[in-house]
């Protein structure tokens, strides 16, 4: 096996875990309460090693894949993936034997839409929950268009706002490097983003382009997931802030249930 080496995260993410968690617990449950569901699954895109290192404490925590092995209501399937076989190699030591749970190293863009969402069906009765973490722009929009066209899939998403602030929505966006473009394009499914990013001035000789404020990126892809990706719930997302007040990402939900959007809304208000 593999030497693994734990991610350490701050309280930021903690508080998503937290959120998570109760999403979790209370989506299990009423799940387990629907007679017509036939199965219901959770799904960990990021799923890293199940353990994690608190910046703030030193402590180990556990990640979301074990917190939803542990909850009252167990899922009938779950799926965990992560493209580091150190860390897939830990997790599997650490869900041990258990027949329900099914660990894949490799890329989710390719095993979410090939071999786990076709497993789903709507009219067979199958439901699932999928968190969406990914560490920065490494998530397809196919990904995300696939979950929400389903009618089955609920998902949690990690919106990586710092590594677009720092990669992508530069000042100046001739100096942007094309294979950031490129990054944004895939998660974003498109270049749309790039109007809505920036706007047009005009100055003493010749136009030029001016970066705008990150909240409209941000409700332009609240818009996007409803409309374009067609999930019928997707409530205002939740900016997670570092220690300095800094926003890191932004964690969206997004659901084909009012019920879903209901909860989850009650979450992050909490």
């Amino acid at each position: 096996m593999s030497e693994v080496r734990l991610d350490e995260i701050g309280d930021w993410s903690e508080k998503k875990l937290d959120i998570v968690d109760k999403y979790i617990e209370a989506y299990s449950t009423i799940m387990k309460k629907q007679s017509f569901i036939k199965e219901f699954h959770y799904i960990d895109a990021f799923a890293g090693a199940g353990l994690h290192i608190s910046k703030s404490s030193g402590k180990i925590i556990s990640g979301s894949p074990l917190n939803a092995l542990n909850v009252k209501h167990p899922f009938d399937r779950y799926h965990f993936i992560d493209n580091d076989v150190a860390k897939t190699d830990f997790l599997k030591q650490k869900v041990g034997k258990n027949e329900k749970v099914r660990v894949y190293t490799g890329d989710c863009n390719k095993i979410l839409p090939n071999e786990i969402f076709p497993l789903i069906k709507y009219e067979e009765y199958k439901r699932a929950l999928c968190f969406l973490d990914p560490y920065g722009l490494h998530l397809n929009w196919e990904v995300m268009h696939a979950a929400g066209q389903s009618r089955t899939i609920e998902i949690f998403l990690n919106f990586p706002l710092m590594d677009i602030n720092r990669n992508v929505l530069r000042n100046n966006p001739e100096k942007v490097d094309k294979i950031q473009i490129e990054r944004m394009n895939a998660f974003w499914g498109d270049e749309s983003w790039r109007n809505i990013s920036y706007k047009t001035q005009q100055g003493l000789f010749d136009t030029y382009e001016e970066k705008t404020v990150h909240f409209s990126l941000i409700e332009a892809f609240r818009k996007r997931l409803n409309e374009v990706a067609g999930f019928a719930y997707v409530p205002k997302p939740i900016p997670m802030r570092n220690t300095k007040d800094g926003i890191i990402y932004y964690l969206f939900f997004a659901s084909p249930s009012k019920t879903g959007e209901k909860i989850a809304k009650y979450i992050f208000t909490k």
